[in-house]
């Protein structure tokens, strides 16, 4: 079985390597939830086998499919490395899912940001707001609040990643309901949001949705802004990101070695690599803002202004994923 595990998973990694213009030659370390068009992992994973080496096969899924298939997988793993939202971390550590490791310039990212023990790592951070197809919008203004996307102007434009799924879903959740005058202890004005977005006819797709958003498919999408850059600075389409009046938050994303991997001295490779300079700065280049270091002035000019940003705030992450399980129960029961 364990073997078969392994056929599969090279078998399925193969087109994807072939898409993303990669050799399969050489050795591999397999990464869960690593989409080529989600915070342009597609560069990521081209500059790690050009530095290392190693062949990492991008993978689509998201923070909480990756945690269900790491623990189907828990007595033979196949993934070497994961990447996730932060509160998902806390929930794959819970699970035992995970081994510590504390990569070069391990000294440098902040203490909020990373396990003491090393079983998680920030890499980069993304602050949530509207990524808006403003071609798509059919002469309708951009929305500027999270209460405009409950206007019947928008119905049937908006989109979220699945809250009870995918980790920017329940990101975007948790920014809508401090907004809202919501808490962490407090759920009720995320749930009671969710449901009249639903009613506003929302589209909710369980994986990334960047080209949906691109195609003018979703015209407004609740995201990071380093999706909405990238649509707009590299693909060159007519989009905005809007960082709600209300306010927002920000959410660091992190890398994970897994417990058992396969591979584990390739997988310590990786995290070294995407802790290293020139690692971070294919997240820069990419409008992620990265752990270490900083953005080079003509990226960091294509961000929204200072004074934008300042409403977007940083949250407890570790009671952020404490809550998140009791709040994918209300969603399924009360919203999906």
């Amino acid at each position: 079985m364990p073997r078969l595990r392994h056929l599969l998973a090279s078998t399925l990694s193969a087109g994807l390597l072939l898409a993303a213009g990669l050799s399969h030659a050489g050795p591999t370390a397999i990464c869960y939830n690593c989409p080529p068009e989600w915070a342009d992992w597609a560069s990521q994973v081209k500059a790690i086998q050009q530095a290392t080496g190693i062949v990492v096969p991008l993978d689509n899924k998201n923070s909480g499919q990756a945690i269900a298939q790491m623990m189907a997988e828990e007595k033979s793993p196949v993934a070497d490395v994961v990447y996730l939202g932060i509160g998902s971390a806390f929930q794959a550590k819970d699970k035992g899912l995970l081994a510590p490791y504390k990569p070069k310039n391990w000294d440098a990212i902040p203490a909020g940001l990373k396990d003491p023990q090393g079983y998680w790592f920030t890499i980069h951070s993304g602050a949530i707001g509207f990524f808006v197809n403003k071609d798509a919008l059919g002469g309708k203004p951009v929305p500027r609040s999270w209460r405009d996307l409950l206007k019947p102007e928008y119905k049937g434009m908006v989109g979220f990643l699945d809250p009870s799924s995918a980790f920017v879903g329940y990101a975007g959740a948790v920014a809508a309901n401090q907004a809202m005058g919501g808490s962490l202890d407090n759920f009720a004005p995320a749930i009671g949001y969710f449901r009249k977005l639903k009613a506003n006819d929302a589209i909710v797709p369980k994986q990334t949705a960047y080209a949906r958003v691109l195609s003018g498919e979703i015209p407004i999408m609740l995201d990071y802004d380093f999706n909405a850059y990238r649509a707009k600075y590299k693909d060159h389409a007519n989009v905005e990101f809007v960082i709600p009046s209300e306010g927002s938050i920000s959410i660091p994303y992190v890398m994970t070695l897994v417990k058992n991997g396969p591979h584990p001295e390739n997988g310590k490779k990786v995290l070294d690599f995407l802790l290293s300079e020139k690692g971070q700065a294919v997240w820069a280049n990419a409008f992620l803002r990265p752990v270490r270091g900083g953005m080079g002035k003509e990226v960091a000019a294509k961000f929204l202004p200072a004074g934008e940003y300042a409403r977007v705030k940083a949250v407890d992450y570790q009671k952020m994923a404490a809550a998140q399980q009791a709040f994918m129960q209300r969603y399924q029961a009360e919203v999906r």
